[in-house]
């Protein structure tokens, strides 16, 4: 999902730069501009708990409208805080999505084996089918089931970090790449994201009785170090320009891509045969992204469609996901479509919004 500047990406869109009321008027073009970036952060802030967990509809608040909605008290700044503090990072320091992926995969890690410890945990929540999908790739030695590690780091990838940021960055995108929230701002994103921490670890130590080994703790917590390094000496990297003749496929094409291969491993066994596919079908589309986002031609709707079918791939799949609580078919089919449908508004928005942006750019005269 790296982008590759194009020389013409570097002009402003015409009304940033040439309309008067800007030009003669600074502190009404700051209020306007901290106004965007507040409403980016918000954004992002309350969407990526609804890509993380609503959107596929596995707990016991299905359809329960204004239960979700206060849920995102607690969510909001779980995964926002998390997402809203990634991405800073990231666009701050000029890192491309590969080292933006890093700190996501650490997130996950620390997420699951650190906070709610449920990379650990042999009987999280007293889940029925838990046991089913720990065993057959369960490594005593580590105490982890090697499904659950590939499910929870890739999930949080991309559906609590990855795709929620693409999506609103695509919504605002002259905004994209500049950062969106002061030192107030970041450091109130910090704090809430640690107490909701706290708060989700204290719960589920009280409710689960269970609290990890102190080697599990220390393991998980290298690996999340480790992580964060790679994202810095990845992002210290210059980037590459665009090699070879031959262009990007169309946004379409990666767009089914993202479906398929998100799609596809939702539906794998929970064996060793699963995790191999899951781990190949990752690798290849890391791959494949890797070698189109070089070519000539790769823009922002890439990344957008890249998203959306991650998306909307957990959009599809919540529909044959059976909730705790076993809520009745008319709650569940109602949370499903709507989320499903507001989904696909919000990405059809984000895509017209990039369709025209990418029009400016590329109608722009030259300076």
């Amino acid at each position: 999902m790296r982008e590759v500047s194009q020389p013409s990406a570097k002009r402003r869109r015409p009304d940033e730069t040439d309309h008067p009321a800007q030009q003669g008027d600074p502190p009404r073009r700051r209020a306007r501009s901290t106004l965007a970036r507040f409403g980016a952060a918000a954004g992002l802030f309350f969407l990526a708990p609804v890509t993380a967990e609503y959107l596929i509809g596995y707990d016991e608040n299905v359809g329960r409208f204004l239960a979700l909605l206060a849920g995102l008290a607690i969510l909001g700044p779980l995964y926002g805080g998390a997402a809203l503090i990634i991405r800073e990072v990231a666009r701050r320091s000029g890192w491309g999505w590969p080292s933006l992926l890093l700190l996501a995969a650490a997130f996950g890690v620390f997420q699951a084996g650190l906070v709610d410890q449920s990379l650990f945990n042999t009987s999280y929540r007293d889940i029925d089918y838990w046991d089913d999908m720990l065993r057959p790739t369960f490594v005593p030695a580590l105490g982890v089931s090697a499904y659950h590690l590939m499910t929870f780091v890739v999930g949080h990838v991309v559906w609590s970090i990855g795709a929620p940021i693409a999506v609103v960055e695509s919504l605002v995108p002259a905004r994209r790449s500049t950062p969106w929230l002061g030192r107030i701002g970041l450091t109130l994103a910090g704090v809430l994201y640690l107490a909701a921490s706290l708060l989700i670890f204290a719960d589920h130590v009280k409710s689960e009785r269970f609290l990890a080994s102190a080697p599990q703790l220390a393991g998980a917590g290298v690996a999340v170090l480790a992580l964060i390094w790679a994202a810095v000496l990845l992002g210290r990297r210059r980037s590459r320009p665009p090699v070879g003749p031959r262009r990007a496929p169309r946004p379409l094409l990666v767009g089914l891509l993202a479906l398929t291969a998100a799609g596809g491993t939702q539906l794998l066994p929970p064996s060793w045969v699963g995790v191999a596919i899951g781990v190949l079908v990752a690798a290849a589309v890391v791959l494949a992204v890797g070698r189109w986002s070089r070519r000539a031609g790769w823009r922002p709707a890439h990344v957008l469609a890249l998203a959306g079918g991650a998306v909307m791939a957990n959009a599809v799949f919540g529909f044959l996901v059976q909730p705790f609580g076993e809520p009745s078919l008319a709650l569940k089919l109602a949370h499903n479509v709507v989320l499903a449908v507001g989904m696909f508004a919000l990405l059809t928005l984000a895509a017209w919004a990039v369709r025209r942006s990418q029009a400016d750019v590329d109608t722009a005269p030259d300076r």
